[in-house]
């Protein structure tokens, strides 16, 4: 996973969260988004995403040597 998807992904959980505990997402929409930043967060932080490896996708650069 590249930089930028970790990136990306952290600042969309932390946007739900806020979102959740601000009450502007409620219900089990809210939990339901809520789980998926923790999602984001777990997979940000040890870099490997289990749908990438699924479909065969790779967002980490390639290093030419």
């Amino acid at each position: 996973m590249g930089n930028t998807d970790r990136i990306i992904r952290i600042i969309i959980a932390a946007i739900i969260a806020g979102l959740y505990f601000t009450g502007t997402i409620t219900g089990t929409l809210g939990v339901v988004l809520l789980v998926l930043a923790g999602v984001f967060v777990l997979t940000s932080l040890v870099s490997f995403c289990p749908l990438y490896a699924l479909f065969g996708m790779n967002t980490c650069p390639t290093k030419e040597g």
